[in-house]
């Protein structure tokens, strides 16, 4: 059997998936993890009759908890938040929470939300709440084909 070009925490066998030859994304080709945290009837596809309520839940809690050990470890680290401006920096703020939660460090943490407006959420979960005396946060505003390019080539 073949294995779906997957990361470690979702690997699986399929060998009956129609793309099961399909070339891995370059996130997995590049070995960086992803994550998916799903909202329930946000999507079209939610609507299809195969659609798992199950699965989809599993996996965005499986996902969730692997978002949660990657942030744990981010003590004098970095998180960009790039334009998610609902559902990321809720996400990010409870995984921060539950590291906190479990006795994890994050001191000197750096939060940065890119976005083309400045919005309450991300700017309060992401920029403010989690650095909170232990960091600092930043917000750039203006268009991600400008910004991340912009940032990159500044840190290289």
């Amino acid at each position: 059997m073949q294995s779906c070009h997957l990361p470690d925490h979702h690997r699986q066998q399929c060998s009956d998936h129609p793309q099961r030859n399909a070339r891995p994304p370059p996130a997995a080709r590049l070995r960086v993890p992803v994550t998916v945290h799903v909202g329930i009837g946000t999507d079209i596809i939610h609507m299809h009759s195969a659609a798992s309520g199950a699965a989809l839940g599993e996996g965005s809690h499986r996902d969730f908890r692997y978002f949660t050990s990657i942030v744990s470890r981010l003590e004098r680290g970095v998180y960009l938040n790039c334009g998610s401006a609902v559902v990321l920096p809720e996400v990010f703020l409870k995984a921060v929470a539950l590291a906190r939660n479990q006795g994890r460090s994050l001191d000197g943490l750096t939060t940065v939300n890119i976005d083309f407006m400045r919005m309450y959420r991300p700017h309060t979960n992401v920029v403010t709440r989690p650095v909170a005396g232990v960091g600092k946060g930043y917000a750039l505003v203006g268009h991600h084909e400008i910004l991340i390019p912009l940032l990159a080539a500044a840190l290289a």
